[in-house]
């Protein structure tokens, strides 16, 4: 394939994942108006651990080697820890649309873990356009906030160094793993540190509203679990660096769904700022960047 469909195709798969999780923020939002922050994010990594482990075996996956197991422990730590007990706290104190713009700026932060990772070297017109996205989304949140950063944005924006680790490790990993089997052999190695907090701060009891568990079972099922499936696939096949600018689109489909799902207001500012940026997006993607290409490294298939 050549390095061009190899490009766009990574996009789709870029874009089919950045819409599966759209909604992890609202999810969250709803999920913790009953349940402990801790299980909110713990707990759907012990479920979503038990989904893997029935896909490794299932389809038989030999076990990683040696030298990918410290990748897998990278996305563990961000993945499935860091991340999700850092933004579930901070969806306690702002709303899942604000939420969602903080984390605007996880493709610049992407493309730098990427870069000090395993060496992609985007070109100085791919920095200028995803420093302007980035601008872009915080310069929002800061008009919306007031003009200052509260301790949620700050927890927002240390979940967003989590994330940013675990997608570089992830999609270099990809290459010799596969997307599915990266993130399940994440949630498998992270499951003993899950197990005792997520039953310490388990609900009392099961009656919870039906709206709770739903967005409990999405958080756990699809923001997990399954959306990494095309999101390590189009980071492996595109490049790190150019198919995670496709999450500057996040953040506003996660207002939409804020608005239509939690009653939350966008006001035209909101929906300025989600054009600008779909145009920083689309003037990006043809920005030079050099990159692993996956002729030299097979990418594992499930």
């Amino acid at each position: 394939m050549t390095n061009t469909h190899n490009e766009n195709l990574g996009y789709v798969y870029g874009l089919i994942a950045v819409t599966a999780f759209a909604l992890t923020l609202p999810a969250m939002r709803v999920a913790l108006t009953v349940l402990d922050p801790v299980f909110v994010a713990l707990g759907r990594g012990v479920g979503a651990a038990v989904l893997a482990t029935i896909f490794l075996g299932f389809t038989r996956q030999h076990l990683p080697a040696r030298k990918e197991v410290k990748g897998l422990l990278i996305v563990s730590a961000g993945a499935v820890i860091g991340f999700p007990l850092l933004a579930a706290w901070a969806m306690l104190y702002v709303d899942a649309s604000h939420g969602g713009v903080v984390l605007g700026i996880l493709p610049l932060a992407t493309a730098v873990a990427a870069a000090l990772l395993y060496h992609e070297r985007p070109s100085v017109r791919f920095w200028l356009f995803a420093l302007i996205g980035a601008m872009l989304v915080v310069g929002y949140s800061l008009s919306q906030a007031g003009g200052t950063l509260t301790m949620a944005d700050l927890a927002l924006f240390g979940s967003i160094i989590c994330a940013a680790a675990s997608y570089a490790e992830g999609a270099r990993l990809t290459r010799s793993l596969g997307g599915p089997q990266v993130i399940s052999w994440a949630l498998v190695f992270s499951l003993p540190v899950l197990i005792v907090p997520t039953l310490y701060y388990a609900p009392a009891s099961l009656d919870l509203p039906l709206d709770v568990w739903l967005s409990f079972l999405y958080l756990t099922a699809v923001s997990q679990f399954l959306g990494f499936f095309p999101w390590y696939h189009g980071l492996a096949l595109g490049g790190t660096a150019k198919v995670s600018q496709t999450q500057l689109l996040q953040p506003f489909l996660t207002i939409i769904a804020s608005v239509l799902l939690l009653g939350e207001h966008a006001d035209l500012m909101t929906w300025l700022v989600a054009v600008l940026v779909a145009a920083v997006v689309a003037v990006g993607k043809r920005a030079r960047v050099q990159h692993y290409e996956p002729g030299s490294a097979t990418i594992a298939d499930t």
